[in-house]
């Protein structure tokens, strides 16, 4: 569809006047292609002009000047027209907050929480339309410099375009104001603040892939049941805070592979700061992987730790007794003082950390850095979700300067400039949904909803760690998550490979210095993940990545992305996990509530039951997920447990049926003569109900056997598919319940033959009662 047709298919009815003129401005531009080819001769000045020199006739402003004016006038309507909206929904959002405060009546609560759902979704359709804006400002420029070659602006407006209040500005205050307004009327309790020196979280999380077009969205669908987290309101702007994470690890990448392949154990430490300041006091962080028979739990711990003693305590010359004492020093500051308990935590975390850094020879490797949105009840961590945007990882050892070992620094020095090469931007936001649920606890229905959305794309054991180790350090990792061949990271992947550089000249392919800009990359995909890599040596902490010649061009793509050639990249993407936005449905019952209610029967229909209940629904745009599962033996167990239950079932009613066919055998009798038909049932009644159950355990056999080798071949071909079947175990229900039903009315047939047969033989002869007979 061309954008002229498409910014009309969407455009707000009551916002008509508001959108970029796109069909005015791109008549301009055929105008001054007309001008431009019947212009004839011009007189201007290359470097300089006089207001004395007389013009040629023409003394009207150029269809190229008139462009450039209605341009300009469009990008202020647009920009004072967000303003102005977004001022109103300030003094509506204020409004309401006053009501919040005093209403306690649940009836007026209910339409104060409509009110702040229409605010939600007139921001929402707010930011729909500057989207819609800004991305006809971007194809109108670029038809002009298609257009008009000899005259182009693109670059240099669009760089003017970035810098408007409407598309730099931070509106996250409206989506804070509008979270603490819900969590006034759903009555929100904080619990207590964790304050120890030591402290543990035991956590099972889930991570999502975002679109950057749906934060807003997912953003607004999860305040309406959790508040946004501000850790400290004194020092927190917007709705998210930055975040700084150095992770550590060693010339072999040993953390960084354990983690990859969830051995149990596996760890990964980092040092972990909040806000953009220099910090004053750190986390020293140590994650660890476990099993259990539940599933992957990811156990964090960490003690905090002065920063300028970090590079003292990897050294080994910052003791226990020091930390402590310091410890001591933080705790009286508050008026406070450690628990032998709280003692006893921070000596084993401290300890223990200390020597996983010192045996391993641990050092900082990569950092990771992003804007971190956390809804969560304060100091409540049985759900929080956590939403990560402008998220990167950068080398925490520069490759043409001094390492942090060399310079007594634990990170990076912020002086040192930031090569292409030493950074990699991610292109999606990620979301965590952590639970910390008791036992029988069940997670809160409206995180189902989140899930099902469709906004939402599960990546199994998605880390930050690992994704920029093996973006960064192609030569030293010995193999590499499956997320890598995904097409919608394989442009900022190739934004930070290395140039290509003969082997023979022996120089660094790490020096480039552009800036890592955003490319745009177009690219097909297909199916599958690839989880091996070359190895390679060199120093995992800083040295210069080895030159690697040209692997061929990417097909398509710009002309700066086909001259690189990630080294972990194939010549196509193999996977496609980010389903067509396009499709996207987002949540359903809204959707649902939504279309019924104009009455029209274009709208989706809700699948009627029996539909529902044989799963005969198809899937929402969408959620059809294409991820690679990870197999564990766990899942073989299960499917063999399940085929085993099929087979004791169908093993029971076989053995059932063989021992009434041979009882029967045994008590034939020889008689024959006439029967009526309820006479043969009623002799034959045994053989008839063995002859139903047993092929009743026949086809439980044949089922079992076919499921069993059916999901058997899917888990081992790591096919994204439901393995729950809903058809067949409610056919051989259908068929039990049926088989039962016929032995009930063979059943009652023999009983209403037997009480006729007793009444015949309890009835005296007519002869015996003859006086004759005397």
């Amino acid at each position: 569809m061309k954008y002229g047709k498409y910014i009309e298919s969407k455009i707000k009815p009551e916002w008509k006047d508001f959108y970029i003129d796109y069909k005015g401005l791109k008549d301009l531009i055929k105008e001054c292609q007309k001008e431009a080819e019947t212009a004839g001769a011009t007189s201007f000045s290359p470097r300089t002009t006089s207001l004395t020199v007389q013009r040629y006739t023409t003394t009207k402003d150029s269809s190229q000047e008139l462009f450039f004016r209605r341009l300009e006038r469009d990008v202020e309507k647009v920009n004072k027209f967000t303003n102005k909206l977004v001022e109103e929904m300030r003094a509506s959002l204020r409004n309401l907050n006053a009501k919040a405060e005093k209403e306690t009546q649940p009836e007026k609560k209910d339409e104060l929480l409509k009110e702040a759902q229409r605010i939600g979704d007139d921001f929402l359709a707010l930011e729909k339309f500057v989207n819609i804006n800004y991305l006809g400002f971007h194809k109108i420029l670029k038809k002009h410099d298609k257009c008009l070659p000899h005259a182009p602006c693109r670059q240099f407006y669009v760089a003017h375009l970035h810098q408007q209040p409407w598309v730099q500005g931070n509106y996250s205050d409206l989506l804070v104001s509008l979270s603490n307004i819900y969590s006034k009327l759903r009555g929100d309790s904080s619990g207590e603040k964790n304050e120890d020196a030591a402290q543990g979280f035991v956590r099972s999380t889930t991570k999502y892939w975002v679109r950057n077009e749906d934060v807003s969205t997912v953003k607004h669908h999860v305040l309406q049941h959790l508040p946004v987290f501000q850790f400290d309101k004194n020092n927190f702007t917007g709705d998210a805070q930055l975040i700084n994470s150095v992770y550590m690890d060693n010339s072999n990448l040993e953390l960084y592979h354990g983690r990859l392949d969830k051995k149990p154990g596996a760890i990964a430490l980092r040092i972990r700061w909040y806000g953009s300041n220099p910090p004053n006091m750190v986390f020293f962080e140590r994650k660890t992987h476990k099993e259990s028979w539940k599933g992957e739990e990811s156990v964090k711990e960490r003690f905090t730790l002065p920063s300028d003693k970090v590079v003292a305590f990897m050294d080994g010359e910052y003791t226990l007794d020091q930390a402590l004492a310091d410890q001591e020093a933080v705790a009286a500051r508050k008026g406070k003082s450690l628990s032998e308990e709280e003692r006893e935590s921070y000596r084993t975390l401290f300890t223990e950390v200390y020597k996983a850094v010192d045996s391993k020879q641990l050092k900082p490797l990569v950092r990771t850095q992003y804007m971190r949105t956390a809804f969560q009840i304060p100091f409540d961590a049985t759900v929080r979700i956590s939403l990560d945007t402008n998220l990167c990882m950068i080398k925490e050892n520069p490759e043409d300067g001094p390492s942090c070992a060399a310079t007594g620094r634990w990170y990076r020095d912020p002086a040192l400039p930031v090569m292409r090469t030493e950074i990699t931007r991610f292109p999606h936001a990620v979301l965590e949904v952590k639970l910390s649920l008791q036992e029988g606890q069940q997670a809160p229905a409206w995180v189902q909803e989140l899930l099902d959305s469709g906004y939402l794309t599960e990546v199994h054991k998605f880390s930050k760690f690992i994704h920029g180790s093996a973006t960064l350090f192609p030569g030293d990792v010995r193999a590499v998550p499956y997320w890598v061949d995904d097409e919608s990271v394989r442009a900022s992947m190739l934004a930070s490979a290395p140039s290509p550089v003969d082997a023979a000249a022996g120089s660094g392919a790490g020096g480039s210095a552009d800036g890592g800009s955003d490319v745009d990359v177009e690219t097909g995909g297909g199916g599958g993940a690839s989880t091996s890599a070359p190895s390679g040596g060199g120093a995992a902490g800083g040295g210069r990545s080895k030159p690697r010649a040209r692997r061929g061009g990417l097909g398509k793509g710009s002309a700066e992305l086909e001259e690189l050639s990630h080294p972990l990249l194939g010549e196509q993407p193999t996977l496609k996990l980010m389903p067509d936005p396009n499709r996207v449905q987002g949540f359903r019952p809204q959707a649902l509530t939504a279309s019924s209610g104009h009455g029209g029967s274009s709208g989706p229909r809700e699948p009627g039951f029996f539909s529902r209940l044989l799963g005969l629904v198809p899937p929402p745009s969408g959620a059809v997920r294409t991820t690679p599962m990870r197999i564990e033996p766990k899942t073989f167990f299960a499917n063999e447990r399940t085929f085993l239950a099929w087979l004791h079932m169908a093993v029971t009613l076989g053995s059932v049926s063989a021992a009434l066919l041979g009882f029967a055998a045994g008590s034939d009798s020889d008689d024959s003569g006439s029967e009526t038909g309820g006479q043969a049932i009623s002799r034959h009644l045994v053989e008839l109900i063995a002859l139903i159950l047993l092929p009743l355990g026949v086809a439980m056999c044949c089922y079992a056997l076919y499921v069993f080798i059916w999901r058997a071949s899917n888990i081992a071909k790591k096919r994204a598919v439901h393995f729950d079947d809903r058809v067949g175990p409610l056919c051989l229900c259908g068929a039990v319940v049926v088989a039962l039903v016929a032995i009930t009315l063979l059943s009652l047939v023999d009983f209403f033959e037997l009480l006729a047969s007793a009444d015949e033989s309890a009835a005296p002869p007519p002869a015996a009662l003859s006086p004759i007979a005397f």
